[in-house]
């Protein structure tokens, strides 16, 4: 048999590939998430606008920088309008990411790459969120770069340092571009270790050469956005950063327990099955900091476990200091943590784990998501697609939601030319920058426009109904209702 055949890691990228793209389309895509990042993707490809996020003609999207949009919008282009086209860049991040965790742990300590491939791949949040639309795996895979890039400055040969370094401000541009201020998140790390340990000239994280990178890929998108529209720099300052962090506006656990509630168990069913490993060495850790803190001579002999410290221990500090938390917010550190779970089984000597029985949990796995597959969800956006096909089997340009969530997942559906609106009964004012309504009805409705499916809460049908009659239009109902929402057309009133 060829060496190639027998090679472990040849069967690592095998059984990673299997978890990624198995039943990657089986899924319809959930609202209202993934929806929403698909539909600006769909948009930007509809109207050609890739500067600009929109989630309709008239409103912009400005949550999250574009990075993620323009990877399903390429994905899409490339491959067609399908729930696994558009899944495609989180699955591959999650392929990168095993790759950055096998050489990470190779140059940190040699013989444990293949376990911290292992365990990366077959970690249970990096495979379950490889299956979802979102900005996380993107931002894991662009920071993974730039920390994998700085181990190879500061523990490679010096020779190509500065090479490396180059690289790693790439990827906290990139970062940057997935999610702004957050995507930064390690840099504090790189710096802390290198006044820690600064054993070596011409290694450091501050070199302007890669700063001079960072700042030609990072920054034009946003000096080209604030240009265009006025306000939105303090906009992105002040509420998607400085708000999310210090404030529970957008009801994301910020309470002081919060973190116990979100990151506690993360961090526990999150790295099975490779948990034991984990707790092992947080269990050695204080006594591993008492020796670095006293011992300098200590410190630099720990060099690769006192940045493994650093990468997992400082970014989980800031999450935890901040107000809003979610369970996919701790992504990027991922990989830090198969690389620790690695080089732990190798200092306490134990071999590689069981084929079959690895095998065995991948099969696990892959049965989850087959039943994610097929559990019946209302935020599956093809079964709202089929509903209302059944109810208007024609042209469908626009498909407007009344006081209701918007179901941005049939874009995907219906048509890459339909789009998809929330619109409120009554005008008030709004934000400008991500208002929760696209328009108030009478706008909509002076519009005009054709092949237009309307949804509204069954509960709200009576007064809905009464509006739009006053205002002078007659509606039809589309068939019984479907989840309790009512599903209607608006025709002028002859």
């Amino acid at each position: 048999m060829p060496a190639v055949v027998r090679s472990p890691a040849l069967w690592i990228a095998v059984l990673a590939a299997t978890l990624g793209f198995v039943f990657l389309g089986a899924r319809g895509i959930w609202d209202p998430d993934e929806g929403r990042y698909t539909n600006v993707a769909l948009n930007m490809l509809a109207s050609g606008d890739w500067l600009t996020p929109h989630r309709s003609h008239e409103v912009g999207h400005w949550t999250k920088p574009p990075l993620t949009y323009w990877a399903i919008a390429a994905s899409l282009w490339t491959f067609g309008p399908h729930p696994w086209s558009a899944r495609l860049p989180a699955a591959l991040a999650y392929l990168l990411c095993v790759g950055f965790a096998f050489r990470a742990a190779a140059r940190l300590s040699p013989g444990s790459e293949r376990v911290a491939a292992l365990a990366y791949a077959t970690m249970l949040l990096p495979v379950g969120a490889s299956q979802f639309i979102t900005t996380d795996f993107v931002l894991a895979a662009c920071m993974n770069l730039a920390m994998w890039a700085f181990i190879e400055a500061r523990f490679g040969p010096q020779a190509h340092a500065g090479r490396w370094l180059t690289l790693m401000w790439g990827g906290l541009a990139l970062a940057f571009i997935a999610k702004g201020p957050p995507g930064l998140i390690v840099l504090p790390v790189m710096l802390l270790f290198d006044a820690l340990h600064p054993d070596r000239r011409g290694s450091s994280a501050l070199q302007w050469t890669g700063i001079a990178l960072f700042v030609v890929l990072a920054l034009p998108w946003y000096l080209a956005v604030f240009h265009g529209n006025p306000g939105l720099f303090a906009y992105f300052v002040g509420d998607e950063v400085v708000r999310r962090v210090l404030t529970d506006e957008f009801g994301r656990h910020g309470e002081w327990y919060g973190w116990i509630q979100i990151y506690v168990p993360t961090l526990l069913v999150g790295t099975l099955p490779w948990t034991p490993a984990l707790l092992r060495w947080t269990r050695g850790l204080p006594a591993q900091v008492r020796a670095w803190i006293h011992d300098p001579v200590q410190r630099a002999n720990d060099a690769s476990w006192l940045l493994l410290s650093l990468w997992l221990l400082l970014p989980l500090l800031v999450f935890c200091f901040a107000r809003s938390r979610l369970p996919l917010y701790l992504l990027p550190l991922f990989v830090a943590m198969a690389v620790i779970v690695a080089m732990q089984r190798q200092r306490e000597g134990r071999s590689p784990p069981r084929w079959r029985w690895l095998l065995a949990w991948a099969a696990l796995l892959l049965a989850m998501k087959l039943v994610a597959a097929v559990w019946p969800t209302h935020k599956d956006a093809s079964e709202w697609a089929r509903a209302i096909r059944a109810r208007a089997p024609g042209t469908i340009s626009e498909v407007v939601f009344v006081e209701d969530m918007a179901r941005y997942g049939l874009h995907l559906y219906l048509g890459t030319g339909t789009q998809i609106e929330k619109i409120s009964l009554s005008a008030f004012d709004q934000p400008r920058f991500n208002p929760p309504y696209d328009e108030p009805l009478a706008v909509e409705l002076a519009e005009g426009e054709k092949n237009v499916v309307w949804i509204c809460r069954q509960s709200q049908w009576p007064q809905v109904e009464a509006r739009i009659v006053t205002a002078g239009y007659r509606v039809r109902r589309l068939g019984s209702p479907y989840r309790e929402r009512v599903m209607f057309v608006v025709e002028p009133s002859k």
